[in-house]
């Protein structure tokens, strides 16, 4: 399972915080911590500084940058700013997001293409959310269909049917796990990723509503996701449900990290 670490973004009030007040131990706490549990990309989001979004990312990726070398995951709306971040994250960095969006699409593949990054597709497009399995196989399956067309390699591609909260609309996480079922089938090859705890959001429990969404996601096929690495019990979910559907020969990586007191069964 492909994991980004989503702990620091400036949307979190602490970490918003923390980057206007230069808060480098903290912020590194955090980085140093995700990596350590097993986090493929970090997730860097200085987006609500607005007009100093550049330049607290340049100095976010610096102040990680001193404590771990885990590839970063350059998140922004902002182009300019995704740019920035991809010339000092250093080899490897993810692009979070590109989408269908006629100006996001036009601004963001020269970077995919330069940089040859990884990126993360949102099945979104021109004409708003989908609302329906049909809607949103075919927005992810034009997108990435373009993308190849324009040059980037499908294994560099990491879809994303955009998950959103069930207390909204609690017909949208089927909705998103029957069209990761349908990517899944008609693109081998693909990633899927997804910011899970989106799901939960406004709802009581929300770490026991992201773990069962997750392991529900992951039996439909998705293979990366944007998560808490923090949260003990949703890392020994998933290497449950990496042994269980075949993704962990002889469960090696469950018995090495149940070994490491790393799995912490109910009481």
């Amino acid at each position: 399972m492909i994991l980004v670490g989503e702990l620091l973004n400036s949307t979190r009030k602490k970490v918003r915080a923390a980057l206007e007040a230069r808060d480098s131990a903290y912020l590194q706490d955090l980085a140093r911590r995700q990596a350590e549990a097993g986090v493929s990309y970090i997730d860097l989001n200085t987006g609500a500084l607005l007009d100093r979004e550049i330049e607290s990312l340049q100095w976010l990726i610096r102040t990680v940058r001193e404590v771990t070398d885990c590839k970063l995951s350059i998140d922004s709306p902002n182009a300019e700013a995704l740019a920035v971040g991809l010339d000092l994250a250093g080899p490897g960095a993810m692009i979070n997001s590109i989408s269908a969006e006629s100006q996001r699409y036009a601004t963001v593949l020269p970077l995919v293409l330069k940089y040859g990054a990884p990126v993360i597709a949102l099945g979104m497009d021109d004409a708003g959310l989908p609302e329906t399995e049909a809607t949103g196989f075919e927005t992810i399956a034009r997108l990435v269909e373009r993308l190849e067309r324009d040059g980037v390699k499908r294994e560099q591609i990491f879809a994303d049917p955009l998950v959103r909260p069930a207390g909204a609309n609690t017909q949208i996480p089927p909705v998103v796990l029957d069209v990761i079922g349908r990517v899944r089938a008609a693109f081998p090859g693909l990633h899927i990723s997804g910011g899970v705890s989106n799901v939960s959001y406004g709802l009581p429990a929300r770490k026991l509503l992201n773990r069962a969404f997750l392991t529900l996601c992951m039996s439909r096929g998705l293979d990366a996701a944007i998560v808490d690495p923090l949260d003990r019990d949703l890392m020994a979910e998933i290497a449950a449900a990496e042994a269980l559907l075949g993704r962990d020969p002889f469960a090696m990586n469950f018995i090495t990290l149940h070994r490491a007191g790393r799995l912490e069964e109910p009481s």
